[in-house]
């Protein structure tokens, strides 16, 4: 091996133009010029996809640039001479023939969903002059089938069984709920990067359900009323102008826009505070490469139909204002992380308003203490985060609410307020896989007769979080027998135990037990059409001192129970337009919640089905 390093040496310094080496007769060895020169060259490229270690490729020949920096658009004569620039994405596919237009398509270019700008020819009753007019249409079907359990209230009068002498009586009902929502969109614009110059949308809900309970006046007051009910109902969602800034328009497409008419707000990430479609005026827009973006809005809130919980538009709107101000902040207070500051004032003057709903409830005032009506003003400091911190997805919203109440319903007084409330979700994806925890803090109000009210309440909630309306808590609207008429412990789609006679048509009230969860859960994507979710919650209610006082009994405990819950969400196409979804969620009562609703039998355990059907076009 030693005599041979010399040898191997010499063939790797060899030049590469010699092709063979020089024959040597036996014994003899050559001069080392002699072998230097005769020695074969060694291929320095790459061999089998990896470079012989000390090679250094040549470099290629130098290229001249004429756009120095690559800032704008190269020159029109570094593009070939048979290449024509088009000036839109659709003229380019309709000019090749890929795509063929049918009206019926919603996946591929359809001027009815906005892919296309209008034809003026073909439409020229139309008042608009310029080419870059958009129509857009979307039509959805939301079918529900929901069979349930809950405790439901009977009296002498009112039971559909005269054997039956309890304050409970049968549990179980149903509901099939049909919703078909037909929106419309006229704007100006080409909408790749930036928003519409002007946009008039308008969307309309038309909503058919039917209802069956075991026991009479649980869906009319009058107990002469069967118990089962049909109705339906038109409403109105949307129906705003929306009018872009154009003069306050970046490079990069920050803008300032301002909104009028009957449109969707969502003060925070997850919609713990005010969360629904209602007439207002809002300016808001985007700043900083849309790192920072902003909203100021006011609105007057409208009635809605008792039975679908949409807009009503025929009656007149309340007397009940919400003025919204909120920041955001992307990458604040570090990075991944984006911050909200809120603001938001509830003026609310329906103190002399008396409110009977569709089925012969009242309302308004609800019917709880003195039974006077009230009126309140309420101030929301708050802050919210979405975001990640390394791996862990964040979630969290803070609330303080001060202000007065201007009657309390058990002292005749004014009162002032003072509550909060957080909610905190953190997530962490492992592939397929995402696992959750979730925790909420509503405080309670701790003495009913003194002068401050200390129990949180929304003004309008539709949260988004553990487990959302999968949760048989969230999901379901518990009556409060026995305390107050018509009141109810939660609302329906909502979180905060605040003794409402309805989230829909009620009033905010802060004297409430509040609400107390834990809760852990994950979401398994097991093929990118399935999914399979699954949450376990644990409830308590903060503080009982109300619900001892309007039930009269010396100590209630604060457990309410287990919430736990599954869903599985089936997307056929992997998109929106078809998605099935069935759920199912009991509530394993604890001793708080059989303390204020012991039903007939005995029963502990209370069980929700869901069943869901979105078609969207």
């Amino acid at each position: 091996m030693t005599a041979l390093l010399p040898a191997l040496l010499l063939l790797q310094a060899a030049p590469p133009e010699e092709a063979t080496p020089p024959v040597v007769p036996p014994g003899e060895a050559p001069a080392a010029q002699d072998w230097e020169q005769d020695v074969p060259p060694v291929d320095p490229g790459i061999i089998e996809g990896r470079e012989r270690p000390g090679y250094t490729a040549p470099l290629p020949e130098k290229i001249e640039q004429n756009n120095e920096g690559a800032v704008r658009a190269p020159p029109p004569q570094a593009f070939p001479a048979e290449q024509v620039p088009i000036p839109d994405r659709w003229r380019l596919i309709q000019s090749l023939g890929l795509v063929k237009e049918n009206l019926l398509d919603p996946y591929n270019q359809n001027t009815l969903k906005g892919d296309r700008p209008i034809d003026r020819a073909k439409v020229p009753w139309l008042p608009i002059k310029e080419d870059d007019w958009f129509f857009v249409a979307n039509l959805i079907s939301d079918t529900v089938y929901e069979p349930r359990t809950f405790p439901i209230p009977v009296g002498v009068q009112t039971t559909e069984d005269p054997d039956r002498n309890d304050v409970f009586g049968d549990d179980f009902s149903q509901v099939f709920s049909q919703t078909f929502i037909a929106g419309f969109a006229l704007l100006k614009g080409s909408t790749n990067f930036k928003p519409p110059t002007i946009e008039y949308r308008l969307t309309l809900a038309y909503n058919v359900n039917y209802v069956d309970v075991p026991e009479r006046r649980v869906l009319f007051v009058e107990p002469s009323r069967p118990s089962h009910r049909l109705d339906d109902f038109l409403g109105v969602q949307e129906a705003f102008v929306d009018y872009h800034f154009s003069q306050f328009d970046t490079d990069r497409f920050d803008f300032i826009s301002i909104r009028a008419g009957i449109q969707p707000f969502q003060s925070d990430f997850r919609g713990f505070l005010f969360n629904d479609q209602q007439l207002g005026v809002r300016l808001f827009g985007s700043r900083d490469n849309n790192r920072f973006q902003f909203n100021l809005g006011a609105f007057w809130r409208l009635e809605k139909d008792t039975n679908s919980g949409l807009n009503d538009v025929t009656q007149s709107p309340r007397d009940d204002f919400v003025f919204v101000a909120n920041a955001y902040r992307q990458d604040f207070l570090i990075p991944a992380l984006t911050s909200q500051i809120t603001v938001v004032y509830n003026r609310n003057r329906e103190a002399d308003d008396i409110e009977i709903d569709d089925n012969g409830f009242p309302v308004r005032p609800a019917l709880l203490g003195t039974l006077r009506g009230r009126e309140y003003d309420a101030f929301y400091l708050g802050y919210n985060l979405d975001g990640r911190i390394g791996r862990v997805n964040l979630t969290g919203s803070f609330y303080w609410a001060l202000g007065e109440d201007r009657n309390s319903f058990l002292t005749d007084r004014p009162a002032d307020i003072n509550a909060q409330f957080a909610a905190l979700e953190a997530s962490y994806d492992k592939d397929w896989m995402r696992f959750r925890l979730s925790a909420a803090y509503a405080s309670g109000d701790s003495d009913p007769y003194d002068d401050t009210e200390g129990g949180f309440d929304a003004i309008f909630e539709n949260p988004v979080f553990a487990g959302a309306d999968t949760s048989y808590w969230i999901r379901q609207t518990i009556p409060f027998a026995g305390g107050g008429r018509v009141i109810s412990v939660n609302g329906r789609n909502g979180l905060l135990n605040s003794l409402r006679s309805s989230k829909e048509q009620g009033q905010s009230n802060f004297n409430n037990p509040g609400l107390i969860l834990a809760g852990v859960g994950a979401d398994f994507d097991l093929t990118p059409e399935f999914r399979l979710t699954a949450n376990a919650n644990h409830l308590w209610f903060e503080n009982t001192s109300v619900l001892e006082v309007l039930r009269n009994e010396g100590s209630i405990p604060k457990e309410i129970g287990f919430d736990l819950s599954a869903s599985a969400i089936w997307r056929p196409h992997a998109n929106q337009n078809l998605v099935f979804r069935l759920s199912a969620a009991t509530l394993i009562a604890g001793d708080g919640f059989q303390d204020l609703f012991t039903s007939r039998g005995g029963g502990k355990e209370f069980v929700s089905i869901l069943a869901n059907v979105v078609l969207t076009y």
